[in-house]
């Protein structure tokens, strides 16, 4: 595997590997370079590569890119991306899957202390002041304009991006996702409180007793099946963490339907869920129609009506994974 350096440690990552859990468009594999459309816009041709191996391993170039951010980069950046994370996150999960353990020649005895206590970011309110505008991107989205106010939406007129508040349980600001509404790029607030220790929409939980609830991957998929009339939460990337697993089990959910995208990520997402909600709630799962993407796409698509709720057959998910 090629060796990157990641925030200063040289780590010897299966580039390949974690782009290939990802759905990618027209890609083409060679051993040293995936070449596909560009996953930063909405794109259906060969204009993006990913070095593989080699002196470069894991830079990439957009070569249609919109906005000069996104034109090139390294390869934390473009996972924080597909995973749908902060930059800093997908550092901590690289480092802590592919880091290897200090080496010390003599054992030293480690001084006993109490863990301290994690104090949770609380942003102000004044954070969404500037942006008490409304786009016709999700409403084009066929999110409806009072599930946009219910979960706060706002947009950003200087940067051209949707503004998503995300949510403590107590409703209290923790962070704020903003998406350009023109191609895919995203970002996160600085300085907030890590979306790996959020769930999208669980304030609405506690503040209306809701007990059982769809879990989706993006916010968008949330507040699509918001749209159609049903309770939602989102994790909010391609994967679960414990903190966000934590947060439904103790929450006043008691049954859960599981609305992943229909694509390896999303299988991974389900077995994630599975293995981490089970015994805790009861499960079923959204069955999407072939052709069918996400949530979203059903509900652009006009066929919410042809989605299907069953039961999780729990041993042959976690089997098959």
């Amino acid at each position: 595997m090629p060796i990157i350096r990641i925030q200063g440690e040289e780590l010897d990552v299966d580039i390949r590997t974690e782009l290939e859990a990802f759905p990618w468009t027209r890609p083409r594999w060679s051993s040293d370079k995936l070449i596909a459309a560009s996953p930063f816009r909405y794109d259906n041709t060969p204009s993006f590569f990913v070095n593989l191996d080699g002196e470069y391993a894991g830079t990439w170039r957009d070569s249609g890119a919109y906005d000069s951010d996104y034109e090139s980069g390294n390869f934390p950046k473009l996972l924080a991306f597909l995973r749908d994370e902060t930059y800093e996150e997908t550092c901590e999960y690289l480092t802590e899957l592919y880091g290897m353990p200090a080496q010390t020649e003599s054992y030293i005895i480690p001084k006993l202390s109490l863990p301290k206590r994690r104090v949770p970011v609380k942003l102000p309110e004044s954070t969404l002041a500037p942006y008490r505008y409304r786009h016709k991107y999700l409403a084009s989205r066929g999110i409806s304009e009072k599930v946009q106010r219910f979960m706060g939406v706002g947009y950003s007129k200087q940067s051209r991006a949707i503004v998503l508040p995300w949510r403590h349980a107590d409703g209290s600001l923790a962070n704020v996702k903003y998406r350009k509404v023109r191609g895919k790029v995203f970002w996160y607030e600085k300085g907030a409180e890590p979306v790996r220790r959020l769930v999208y929409g669980i304030d609405k939980v506690y503040r209306h007793n809701l007990t059982e609830v769809y879990v989706c991957e993006a916010e968008i998929d949330a507040m699509s099946v918001w749209t159609s009339g049903k309770p939602a939460v989102a994790i909010g990337g391609a994967s679960v963490s414990d903190e966000q697993l934590e947060l439904i089990r103790k929450s006043p959910i008691e049954s859960v339907v599981i609305a992943t995208d229909n694509d390896k990520a999303g299988e991974k997402v389900k077995r994630q869920l599975v293995e981490g909600l089970r015994g805790y709630v009861g499960l079923r799962e959204l069955a999407l129609p072939d052709g069918v993407k996400d949530v979203n796409d059903a509900l652009v698509s006009g066929r919410m009506e042809d989605l299907q709720i069953k039961k999780t057959n729990i041993y042959q998910l976690l089997k098959n994974g």
